[in-house]
């Protein structure tokens, strides 16, 4: 049975925006880790490489966690549509991936599933 999340605490989509604007114009990226259908936390993995169009992640370097629920990341520009290599990504690691766009405030970030379809991700306190 895989894990689901079905929300997000706020205080963890806020780090994942501050983040996000703290590496722009680079791209940042992490895992997702979620507990009881919440994403609660991020991790990041060792040696990933944020440039201005892509996040390398250095899965390898991910130690065994069944509390990983999928990915983020985010863009430089205003669009938080997946590209065809990130719909590539989604299928290797967890359902749920959460993009980060510019300008990188509460409204600007948008999850989509495994499959690249638009993914319900409530935010909660």
């Amino acid at each position: 049975m895989r894990r689901r999340a079905r929300s997000i605490r706020r205080e963890t989509l806020e780090m994942i925006l501050e983040a996000s604007r703290d590496t722009y114009p680079m791209e940042f990226g992490a895992i997702l880790r979620a507990e009881g259908g919440v994403v609660s936390e991020i991790l990041l993995v060792p040696g990933t490489i944020g440039g201005e169009s892509h996040a390398i992640f250095r899965l390898h370097m991910l130690p065994i966690d069944f509390s990983v629920v999928g990915t983020v990341h985010s863009h430089p520009g205003p669009n938080a549509d997946p590209s065809q290599e990130d719909l590539e990504f989604f299928q290797r690691l967890g359902y749920v991936h959460i993009i980060v766009a510019s300008p990188f405030v509460a409204d600007s970030w948008r999850a989509w599933d495994r499959d690249g379809n638009p993914y319900e991700l409530s935010v909660v306190d």
